[in-house]
């Protein structure tokens, strides 16, 4: 792989969308409550953005997982 070649990681985020609606309800409740736009979540969780170190600690808090969580709800690969 040359090195402007990225390596595009595509993950499923099933269990983080059924804790987010359990929660939330809404991706745009979540969302509003992140600080991040709508439409900015959906590009992350459909793999068009990645999340940032700051995102996925603050999503850890609202969602009450602790840091042994991360792994499950952000980087389980398709």
């Amino acid at each position: 792989m040359s090195s402007q070649e990225k390596k595009v990681l595509h993950y499923n985020y099933n269990k983080l969308l059924g804790k987010i609606k359990e929660l939330y309800g809404t991706q745009e409740k979540f969302a509003l409550e992140l600080g991040i736009g709508r439409v900015s979540l959906s590009q992350r969780l459909n793999c068009k953005l990645e999340f940032s170190q700051q995102e996925i600690s603050r999503s850890i808090d609202l969602l009450g997982l602790n840091k042994n969580d991360i792994p499950l709800y952000f980087f389980t690969e398709k």
